[in-house]
């Protein structure tokens, strides 16, 4: 009886350790493909440097980048393209955003420590990620409930506890928590919502896909130098 008891204690003992070594050899295999994925987007900021103004994006935003599990984020069936620099699909008809476009998109914000940023398009959360471990609060709407209470839990279950997840129409912002000192739209749409003008605080910033749905759109730039004023720059072709 005594040697069945260390028998099994021995074998469950053995389990573990296992599983525990499969795990630290997973997340060392995660680790080096963001370092990977970094490369690329490294590679992609270069090859559009007469775009974006710049060779070089924000070290924090990089950092990010590399930190932030994207693994996490996807489906399944993506599990193994979750490092490779493209958009994957999570389902109802949506996609976790191209790694070289969540880098862009958040770099050109200017973000600050104290910053309180509104999402429109959660999606999987991952964008939303990104932005957690750069400023103070973001808030984040989704229009498809079932995506959107998918990225809440998972965002809450990865430890963003400074994102607020709601569903609902992006269009009209978020009034309750406004002004914002950043917004970023992650679907694309015909013109820029005046709602998200006004929620925008004066001298912040605004990165905005605008144009045809299925058809290239331009990434927008958009400044809000005074009530009555905006200073809008077109970044790049983007499809969303």
């Amino acid at each position: 009886m005594y040697w069945q008891i260390n028998l099994k204690n021995s074998l469950l003992l053995t389990t573990i350790m296992f599983c525990l070594n499969f795990t630290a050899q997973a997340e060392e295999d995660y680790a080096m493909a963001r370092q990977n994925m970094v490369r690329l987007i490294e590679n992609d900021v270069r090859s559009t440097r007469f775009y974006l103004d710049k060779e070089n994006l924000d070290e924090k935003v990089m950092q990010m980048m590399a930190t932030v599990p994207r693994h996490e984020f996807v489906p399944d069936n993506e599990m193994n393209f979750a490092y490779e620099n493209r958009p994957l699909s999570i389902g109802y008809g949506q996609t976790i955003s191209q790694p070289y476009i969540v880098a862009i998109m958040t770099d050109l914000l200017e973000l600050q420590p104290d910053s309180q940023v509104l999402e429109l398009g959660t999606g999987s959360g991952y964008q939303a990620a990104i932005l957690s471990g750069l400023v103070k609060q973001v808030y984040s709407i989704e229009i498809v409930e079932p995506l959107g209470l998918a990225a809440e839990k998972r965002l809450k279950r990865l430890g963003y506890d400074n994102v607020t997840v709601k569903v609902g129409d992006g269009y009209y912002g978020w009034e309750q928590h406004a002004p914002f000192d950043a917004i970023i739209v992650t679907a694309a749409g015909s013109h820029i919502p005046p709602p998200l003008i006004k929620q925008l605080k004066v001298g912040g910033r605004m990165i905005i896909p605008v144009g045809t749905l299925f058809m290239t759109q331009q990434l927008l730039l958009v400044t809000k130098q005074d009530k009555a004023k905006l200073v809008t720059r077109q970044i790049l072709p983007v499809r969303f």
